[in-house]
């Protein structure tokens, strides 16, 4: 690579941190990778000049060689392919977990009832969407948003209709069609974690073998994500989170599986700070 590859990531993002696990699994050279933070919490993904670079908005992305890689499995299997150590490349699992049943971002804003809106309207899913919004409508009027005009008309609406639920402001129908798909995604999740997830995974370690392979990124970034919203920390105390919100026992392999990400120097890395 002439010039350094620059991976756009934010601290908070879920998938951010799946290439930034790969980057310490795989190893890069100091300075091979360049690192940009655009603040989600500020919706700073919304300028005209982060859609230049990526018309969807969305992390992580990878600019490298003269192109611009935009989606988590892309960017991530890059890094994978140029890295100095060798893992087991990634399969259609990676296709699987990105499905929009198994999202895990629509965790962090959605209500299942009166007192988790309530908790939501009070809290930092509120802030999240208001600013979202309110970057979303500024960035709109200045005349570099030309080009993404459909772009910002769609997400001014669905974002607004969600800080409308949060506000108090929508028709009772919408706030209770909220409730239910909120209520039908998490139990999506809770199937998949408890019933579907252990015949995937191995009897210990990863998927990639005695060491994290490119469907590891993926899964455990995930995973790191909904113990968070759970409520949980790194080590046991996330399972006993996962048990509490699913509201059944997380079965051997999967607490097995945790417990090997917790392991990891590039885990305790990546979450020095909580996980998110």
């Amino acid at each position: 690579m002439s010039k350094p590859a620059v991976l756009y990531v934010f601290g908070l993002s879920v998938w951010s941190a799946v290439p930034e696990l790969a980057v310490e699994e795989v190893g890069y050279p100091s300075g091979a990778i360049e690192k940009k933070v655009v603040n989600l919490v500020e919706g700073a993904n919304f300028t005209p000049e982060f859609l230049h670079l990526n018309p969807k908005a969305t992390l992580p992305t990878l600019q490298v060689d003269g192109k611009v890689l935009t989606d988590t499995a892309t960017v991530t299997a890059w890094i994978v392919k140029h890295g100095q150590k060798k893992v087991i490349p990634g399969t259609q699992f990676i296709a699987k977990l990105h499905e929009d049943k198994y999202d895990p971002n629509f965790p962090l804003l959605l209500v299942r009832n009166e007192d988790e809106l309530k908790a939501a309207s009070s809290g930092f899913p509120l802030t999240f969407v208001q600013n979202r919004q309110d970057a979303l409508e500024k960035y709109s009027k200045t005349p570099e948003a030309a080009a993404f005009k459909q772009f910002y008309e769609e997400k001014i609406a669905s974002n607004g209709s969600v800080l409308a639920i949060y506000k108090g402001e929508a028709p009772e129908d919408a706030k209770a069609a909220f409730f239910k798909q909120s209520t039908e995604h998490w139990e999506t999740i809770s199937a998949f974690i408890v019933n579907d997830l252990p015949s995937l995974l191995p009897e210990s370690t990863f998927l990639g073998g005695a060491i994290p392979g490119e469907d590891d990124f993926h899964l455990g970034g995930w995973l790191a994500r909904l113990v968070h919203i759970a409520g949980g920390k790194i080590g046991k105390d996330g399972i006993n989170a996962l048990e509490k919100e699913t509201k059944q026992p997380i079965p051997e392999k999967v607490v097995a599986y945790w417990a090997s990400w917790n392991e990891r120097p590039s885990w305790q890395k990546v979450y020095a700070e909580g996980l998110h």
